[in-house]
């Protein structure tokens, strides 16, 4: 896929959005290229709070959308300059410039000129005012995006951080060509390319100990200068900290207070009392002196452990006014040389190991969970049943890793191209977050998915992984269309309270998880012995009208109940994440419509079904088993057994299983063998079995 081809995709898909959803093509645009930056783990989440006007001196002032790092409070505030023309156009520095200013001054009339009394008080924009006014303290620095169609100028190199208040405020410009570099980067996020000569005049002087290790990747171990660490933090904020890692640190926690203590007054005794940082990339510049050898560069530089020690040592600077000159710390730097998969799971088993006296469940290393693989191929091999007269079947395409969709189109012809496309259309593409907004909702955790995408994420990996723990048998192909159905569900309900007259452009996300999870909520309430059949959505691939009447009445009832005037705290976004919302909303007398009844199903059988489907995925597990054993051959397992006589791993219960496996194909392992097999290669494995 080309630039232009991308492009072209990129307007038709704000086309379509804006026409399904019955709202602006801009609002749609900032809504979908937020959504990448979401994926690309650029942006924490994305709250729209459009708002245009005028202020002092009647200068114009706009916003699209923002997003408060809970992390580092760093406030992203969005504007759009979207002009949905199929011609290209470029964007001058000079109209960057003036587009910039917009947010600026709304920050300015927001918090010197009472603009909070001109803006709608139940709108997205007063909360955003008010999110801005009571974190006034907290908020370091102000991270300004501006989103166009076009292409900037390559006269652009750079905009100056400014000072807003006393707090940094930093532009960044994200471009057609931008979003596109970003998907074909092969992280699926965009590559931080980092010149430690900015920082410290030679780089970072380190130890080379490739020697040491395998030739899968290269290892270095370094010095940093605390100052060093401070200033990339705050040039490229969270962005630097592999993501699952950072959704377990907390800014609060007990060792950030030693980590602070030891800053302020043992800044020389930091080396020693500190663990340092463990880092990844892609690539790394090495330059050799009469002093020994420095990292000069590293290209798509990931933190995977010391997330803590970055921050802390950031906001020491920033909020205690900290003096870091004389705080080093250690460094060590895995270069990974591998393909896309194999760095994924690489990068997950040192992030793990690495955090281990963190006590971190496999939950927050989720990409590469069992789960996942699981239900991407599934999503591969079941077909949707086909409607609308449609003469071929489709997949619904489930997105295992960041930009997989799109990184499929990038190197095909446009024969190839259009073939994946029939068969996995634009509109059939489910991502992580997508599945866990739908299957959180329906749980009756409303107030979950309210907090954002990473957050509801992280409470449905931590479910997902209980369960699996329990039967991951599970997790099969019923149980995949039963997602897709939801998911279905959540998009129509997105659809159908946007066309709603009583819909006044806020809190729809809100309004679509409450009302879905209220559903669930009053069938469960008014018919216990029944529940919803949700495989009537995946065979229509559509809501049925009943549902959609039922859910017209209780969006409506929600949004009541999150903006009365009562409710328990005056911002509706920040209430909507309290329990003490949806416990509100619960405890309405609300009656369903009776011909709801006939989309229902006898909970009972809805067991005996879930029962059959968890056997079906038994049988499939151990086909899959049986298959990737033979598929290894009797001199591998020979191998193997001889490894784990020598490692003393034991082995009785798999002891039978491994001596027909070494008899193939005289002998073959049934799906039993096969299972324990896996099982102990997974041992050998943890005791440096190489898988090759």
């Amino acid at each position: 896929m080309e630039l232009q081809e991308f492009r072209k995709e990129l307007l038709e898909d704000v086309r379509s959005t804006a026409a399904a959803y019955g709202e602006g093509s801009s609002a749609a645009f900032v809504g979908i290229v937020s959504n990448y930056l979401i994926n690309a783990e650029v942006l924490p989440d994305f709250e729209p709070a459009f708002f245009i006007g005028t202020g002092l001196r009647n200068r114009k002032l706009r916003i699209d959308g923002y997003a408060l790092d809970d992390f580092d409070y760093t406030m992203n505030l969005i504007v759009a300059d979207y002009v949905g023309e199929d011609k290209e156009r470029t964007l001058t520095r000079s109209e960057a410039e003036q587009i910039f200013e917009w947010p600026i001054r709304f920050l300015d009339e927001a918090y010197n000129y009472n603009l909070h009394e001109k803006v709608e008080i139940s709108s997205s924009a007063a909360d955003l005012i008010d999110i801005l006014r009571n974190n006034t303290d907290r908020i370091r620095k102000f991270r300004v995006l501006l989103y166009t169609d076009g292409f900037m100028s390559g006269r652009i190199e750079s905009f100056p951080i400014r000072d807003f208040e006393g707090v940094s405020a930093e532009f960044q410009i994200w471009d057609v060509e931008r979003l596109y570099k970003m998907f074909l980067a092969d992280s699926g996020r965009e590559n931080i390319e980092i010149d430690f000569t900015q920082y410290s005049a030679q780089g970072i002087p380190c130890l080379d100990t490739s020697n040491y290790g395998e030739d899968s990747y290269r290892c270095f171990l370094g010095v940093i200068p605390g100052t060093v660490v401070a200033d990339v933090y705050d040039r490229y904020g969270a962005q630097l900290l592999e993501g699952n890692v950072r959704s377990f640190l907390s800014t609060k926690v007990a060792v950030n207070k030693k980590i602070r203590e030891t800053i302020l007054n043992s800044p020389r005794m930091f080396f020693a009392f500190n663990n340092g940082i463990s880092a990844t990339a892609a690539e790394v510049t090495i330059e050799s002196t009469s002093e020994g050898k420095f990292i000069t560069s590293v290209k798509d530089f990931q933190i995977i452990n010391g997330g803590q020690t970055t921050a802390s040592l950031s906001n020491a600077r920033y909020k205690d006014k900290a003096d870091l000159s004389a705080i080093s710390l250690q460094m060590k730097l895995t270069v990974i040389n591998a393909d896309l998969d194999e760095t994924h799971n690489l990068m997950q088993k040192i992030s793990r190991s690495s955090n281990s006296q963190n006590k971190v469940s496999d939950a927050d290393f989720f990409s590469t969970h069992p789960f996942h693989i699981r239900m991407e191929q599934i999503s591969r091999r079941l077909f949707a049943p086909a409607i609308g007269g449609a003469q071929h079947d489709t997949h619904w395409f489930y997105e295992r890793a960041r930009g997989q969709y799109l990184q499929a189109q990038m190197r095909m012809t446009k024969a190839e191209r259009n073939r994946f496309l029939t068969q996995n259309p634009k509109h059939q593409l489910i991502t992580k977050t997508d599945l866990a907004k739908a299957r959180n909702s329906w749980r009756g955790l409303p107030h979950a998915v309210s907090k954002g995408a990473q957050s509801n994420f992280n409470e449905f990996a931590q479910w997902v992984d209980d369960e699996w723990s329990l039967s991951d048998e599970s997790f099969n192909e019923r149980y995949f269309q039963e997602s897709l159905a939801l998911y279905i569900l959540f998009k129509h309900v997105e659809k159908l309270v946007t066309k709603q007259t009583w819909y006044e452009q806020g809190y729809r996300a809100n309004i679509v998880t409450y009302s879905i999870a209220l559903l669930a909520h009053l069938i469960k309430k008014q018919y216990p012995t029944n529940t919803l059949d949700l495989q009537i959505i995946w065979n229509r691939q559509e809501v049925p009208e009943l549902i959609t009447n039922q859910l017209s009445k209780l969006s409506k009832l929600v949004l009541d109940s999150i903006t009365d005037p009562s409710r328990g705290i005056a911002n509706v976004t920040q209430w909507c994440k309290r329990e003490a919302c949806w416990n509100r909303i619960k405890e309405q007398d609300i009656s369903l419509d009776t011909g709801i009844e006939t989309l229902l199903i006898d909970v009972n059988n809805a067991k005996s079904e879930a029962r059959r489907a968890r056997k079906d995925q038994k049988m499939v597990t151990g086909i899959e088993a049986q298959t990737k054993v033979v598929n290894y051959g009797a001199d591998y397992w020979k191998r193997v057994q001889l490894f784990v006589a020598e490692k003393k791993i034991p082995y009785h219960t798999e002891a039978e299983s491994l001596k027909i496996a070494c008899q193939m194909p005289a002998k073959l392992p049934n799906s039993v063998h096969s299972q324990k097999l896996l099982s102990l290669l997974s041992k050998a494995v943890s005791e440096g079995w190489k898988e090759d």
